[in-house]
């Protein structure tokens, strides 16, 4: 007996380590659905195909490997766009799997055909491999093409249509390769360029190692624990790399965000950049505080895609490989001789603590939501990230909110998850739902996650909530509520003053996130004051069902108070850069 196709490109997923898969069957699929969930696989049907686009680029930065979207023919996958292009932004490695109509429909001169589009140039300039299965015998080689396209150069979502007329259609094929007989796996770089590399290394006296969202999603935590320790340097996270290394933590910092951050760029000589793009959130590494020893810096950038070398800057030694290869090689090289500790490192982690210390007591002076003036935003981030539970996953999501979590977060989460690049709202709750299941997937734990989000980014997928309750995830998710677009609003007030028309800003102060959570199954949380965030959240947990706990916050704060929102400005800082 032959291999349908549909079970064909189940195999040749699981040969890379895959077993999610995401989205809402049709006739193309349901063959495929009920195959990967015999097999074990986490099945997930969302209520919108761009929130199963969202699931799966959360479990791609979550495992490390690509992730399977599924969308339906014509409407389907339509849907599934805002989540393609965001994928393309982000660097996400997604498979879209798209059903289509049997070609001999598809090539008919007709009009009036049902559910069909021709969807291939819908998508082509979206994502960086586009291909149909026109034949059975073709499977393995387009597959095997998406994923390759997908991780390989810098990552990104891929496209591949899967005609109605071969979805059953049978091939004699062997067991399918493993990755590395037909792709590029864990590249190491140029070995007398790794010598270069360390030479400077071991030359510099205030090197820094400049983290990006890369290291987290290719899971090299502790390889690169182990380099930071042989260079005895400070950490920066970039905007995109805002996951805490374990064992790292206190000396860590936020580019900008935090004020050791700055003084640590400013006084490096040599920047070992990791997974990172250099971007407009980090000046391109040239620009604001990178000026002062310009002359003297040198710069070692890891990166995978050879076209990306000195483009944003310049660049003293490319080590183009793969994280996964590169790291060790560096790690190697370095172990017989660590380096002295770079002479302001017991400093910044002194200053950073005290940094969160000061913010924490700052907070204070802000309204607790006690008095006549709702809970002050700062209040609210410093309370609920106090009761982050250990070990746990943060989701953010939102805008001004979020801008507040960059200066007022106190807890270090080893996995975070947010839409950074493309600045894409209401991304947080199928992250959370997509993130929490492929890890637990991976590793059969079940680790609590925390969305932290507001009131207008929470609204646009709010119907996930019942995917995540189906799912019983351990998921509390923690909504600041001004009843405002608040980043909006501030706009309008920066740009024409006070007292202005704020017009398509403002909305119905009638809703109840925690009622509304209930109606799903939840558990609901109505909290006015600062002391009562931390109890709600617990309870929450206790409760053995997902939360939901608003957390009513000032308008006026929120749109007019953002901390160190002239920093966040300079990202946008329009041909200075």
């Amino acid at each position: 007996m032959g291999v349908p196709v549909y079970k064909r490109i189940l195999d040749l997923f699981e040969a890379e380590g895959i077993n999610t898969l995401f989205g809402i069957p049709d006739p193309n699929f349901v063959h495929m659905f009920l195959e990967a969930e015999a097999r074990g696989w986490t099945v997930v049907a969302p209520h919108h195909e761009a929130a199963a686009g969202f699931m799966a680029e959360a479990a791609s930065r979550m495992t490390g490997k690509p992730a399977l979207c599924i969308g339906t023919l014509g409407p389907g996958i339509a849907n599934a766009a805002p989540a393609i292009q965001c994928c393309l932004v982000e660097n996400s490695p997604v498979i879209f799997l798209s059903g289509q109509r049997a070609r001999v429909t598809e090539q008919r001169v007709r009009r009036g055909r049902i559910q069909f589009v021709k969807q291939m140039p819908l998508f082509e300039n979206s994502v960086k491999y586009a291909a149909s299965i026109e034949y059975a015998d073709q499977t393995d080689e387009i597959i095997r093409e998406g994923i390759r396209q997908a991780i390989g150069g810098t990552p990104g979502p891929v496209y591949i249509e899967y005609p109605s007329h071969i979805i059953t259609e049978e091939l004699d094929l062997p067991e399918p390769l493993t990755p590395d007989r037909y792709r590029l796996v864990n590249q190491g770089a140029d070995i007398d360029r790794v010598a270069e590399a360390v030479k400077l290394i071991r030359a510099a006296k205030n090197p820094i190692l400049l983290v990006g969202h890369a290291v987290h999603t290719t899971r090299m935590g502790a390889a690169v624990k182990e380099l930071a320790e042989l260079m005895n340097c400070p950490v920066i996270q970039t905007s995109g790399g805002t996951s805490y290394i374990p064992g790292l933590e206190d000396r860590t910092f936020q580019y900008v965000f935090s004020n050791a951050s700055i003084e640590a760029v400013t006084e490096s000589d040599l920047c070992l950049a990791l997974g990172t793009e250099l971007g407009e959130p980090v000046h391109y590494g040239r620009w604001r505080y990178w000026v002062k020893n310009e002359a003297i810096r040198k710069w070692i950038y890891v990166e995978q895609d050879p076209t990306a070398i000195g483009v944003n800057r310049p660049i003293d030694v490319p080590l183009v490989g793969d994280l996964r290869g590169v790291v060790p090689q560096l790690v190697a090289a370095l172990k017989d001789k660590p380096l002295s500790p770079a002479p302001g490192l017991a400093k910044f982690m002194k200053d950073g603590q005290d940094e969160l210390d000061q913010l924490a007591a700052e907070t204070l002076t802000k309204s607790d939501g006690s008095g006549d003036t709702p809970m002050h935003t700062s209040r609210f981030v410093v309370e609920a990230t106090k009761a982050f539970p250990k070990d746990g996953i943060m989701i953010r999501d939102g805008g001004a909110t979020v801008i507040f979590q960059w200066t007022y977060s106190m807890c270090k989460p080893h996995d975070v998850i947010w839409n950074q690049n493309f600045g894409h709202i209401g991304t947080g709750l199928p992250y959370a739902t997509g993130a929490m299941l492929a890890d637990k997937a991976a590793t059969g734990k079940s680790r609590p996650g925390m969305l932290l989000t507001s009131d207008s980014s929470f609204l646009f997928h709010i119907g996930e909530l019942e995917t995540a309750v189906r799912c019983n995830l351990p998921l509390v998710c923690v909504v600041g509520v001004d009843f405002q677009w608040g980043l909006e609003v501030g706009v309008y007030k920066r740009t024409f003053g006070q007292g202005t028309a704020e017009t398509g800003t403002h909305w119905s102060k009638e809703v109840r996130f925690d009622k509304i959570g209930e109606g799903f199954g939840c558990h609901g949380e109505y909290v006015t004051k600062a002391e009562d965030i931390a109890p709600a959240i617990a309870r929450a947990y206790a409760s053995g069902k997902v939360g939901v706990v608003h957390v009513a916050i000032d308008p006026k704060a929120n749109s007019e108070e953002m901390p160190k929102y002239a920093e966040f400005r300079t990202w946008y800082a329009e041909g200075t850069q």
